[in-house]
């Protein structure tokens, strides 16, 4: 796949801190939507740093990477399977918005390789650790490989929580329902706990710090849905 002037193929992606044309128009345009139907509303975003980060997310619906990105003025990547790409429009927008593809044989090693790219690049790179859509509604339980890639890549890493999502478009449903959502961006790990967790034989305890943190973003997000505010 090669690289193009238009900044939105993954092998050159462009500037970390500048959205390109497509993105920026899809941004504004899911705005007035997501604000209109979905009465969405997103805080914390304004602690992100202006280079890498690893943003680690529950994943609540198929909407969630554009509910991350929507309020950011810079692009957030992802990663999706390889063969989506060759999908007619599918593939042009991915190419175009930043999305990594990923080899379903090496995923594991290709989603720490190339996502370690991005983020030595200064882009903001988006995972959800749970590895699957909730079938419930709650953080499910965190798969250990994301601590790989925090180890290599030596970045900040924040928690985002997202509430109400699940409602919205939750497993089997094709379409979005009009349903209230918020997203909380924590704060990041510090660099002790970074430290501490990275240990080996300290894995397990970062995972559960991981899950700790995210479970704390969502539930400040549900407190906010509650509240009607």
């Amino acid at each position: 796949m090669s690289g193009s002037s238009d900044g939105g193929t993954f092998t050159n992606p462009g500037d970390p801190l500048r959205r390109n044309w497509l993105w920026f128009s899809l941004q504004q345009l899911l705005q007035i939507l997501f604000v209109f139907v979905f009465r969405y509303r997103a805080r914390g975003y304004e602690k992100l740093p202006p280079g890498g980060a690893l943003l680690l997310i529950n994943h609540q619906s198929m909407l969630d990477p554009l509910l991350v990105g929507l309020p950011l003025k810079r692009p957030v990547s992802y990663v999706a399977r390889e063969n989506l790409f060759h999908v007619p429009i599918v593939g042009w927008i991915l190419k175009r918005t930043y999305v990594m593809p990923i080899n379903r044989e090496s995923a594991g090693t290709q989603i720490i390789r190339e996502s370690t790219k991005r983020m030595k690049q200064g882009f903001l790179v988006g995972l959800f650790p749970e590895g699957t859509r909730t079938n419930d509604g709650n953080l499910g339980p965190l798969k250990p490989g994301f601590v790989a890639l925090v180890r290599r890549a030596g970045v900040p890493v924040f928690p985002v929580g997202i509430a109400g999502a699940y409602r919205i478009m939750p497993r089997g449903c094709l379409f979005p329902r009009p349903r209230k959502v918020r997203v909380v961006f924590g704060d990041p790990l510090t660099e002790d706990e970074l430290r501490e967790g990275l240990q080996r034989g300290n894995e397990e305890r970062l995972v559960e710090l991981v899950t700790s943190r995210i479970d704390e973003c969502a539930r400040e997000a549900r407190e906010w849905l509650a509240s009607n505010r």
